[in-house]
């Protein structure tokens, strides 16, 4: 019996994989995109993808999907497979940089907050490279974020990149006002909100429980608790 530590995260398309399956140039840049953020040109692409699809094919994969969270609390998926038939009624096993990086599925399928029109149908799923590509049931799954046509987020992933991204851009403005030129990003690792709340003064004022003992002692619950359902 193989101990845990042989085959932890053997089905993620992790930094150690890449290194292995891309040549040192491609690997370069990815990791360019990774930690800069910046954009990742088709040849690129193309190489990931026939890297990440040969590793998949090899660990049983036989269908690739775009893996999103829109706004049910649920994860979505749409399902391709690799296998392609030929003219000879052979098959042949595709997946180009192009259906990596960009998936459309059904919007209309999913809330939207009234963010898109009834008839307003297409939805676009961008592949999300800072997170890793990993298999599950026989299927490559893909992070990525979700957003309509006009690019109103459309799922839970792409706010948080996005201000990931704002802060990130005011965070280097800062540091290089105080002289920290050779810094290329910030990460975010722990969301405010896990630290402290906010609360009007003028509400804070008219709460005896909050002025005695620093909490709320009554009130409504929420529409959504910590329960993990």
């Amino acid at each position: 019996m193989k101990a845990v530590s042989e085959y932890f995260g053997c089905m993620v398309f992790d930094d150690k994989v890449m290194k292995e399956r891309l040549d040192e140039e491609n690997y370069a840049l990815l990791k360019r995109t990774i930690q800069d953020g910046r954009s990742l040109n088709l040849s690129v692409a193309n190489a990931v993808a026939a890297a990440m699809k040969d590793w998949a094919v090899e660990l049983g994969a036989t269908h690739y999907t775009h893996w999103f969270q829109p706004m049910t609390g649920i994860t979505a998926e749409k399902h391709d497979s690799f296998i392609s038939p030929d003219k000879n009624g052979r098959i042949i096993m595709e997946f180009s940089g192009k259906e990596l990086v960009r998936g459309e599925p059904d919007a209309s399928s999913f809330p939207s907050g009234g963010l898109r029109a009834t008839f307003e149908a297409r939805g676009y799923t961008a592949w999300d490279a800072t997170s890793y590509a990993f298999i599950k049931d026989g299927v490559l799954c893909i992070p990525t974020a979700f957003c309509s046509y006009s690019g109103d987020a459309l799922d839970k992933k792409t706010p948080l990149l996005r201000s990931m991204e704002a802060i990130n851009r005011q965070a280097l403005r800062v540091l290089k006002l105080f002289g920290n030129e050779d810094v290329t990003s910030v990460k975010t690792t722990v969301g405010p909100e896990q630290e402290y709340f906010l609360v009007d003064k003028e509400m804070f004022d008219r709460r005896k429980d909050l002025i005695y003992t620093g909490r709320t002692l009554f009130g409504a619950k929420p529409p959504k608790g910590q329960e993990l359902e």
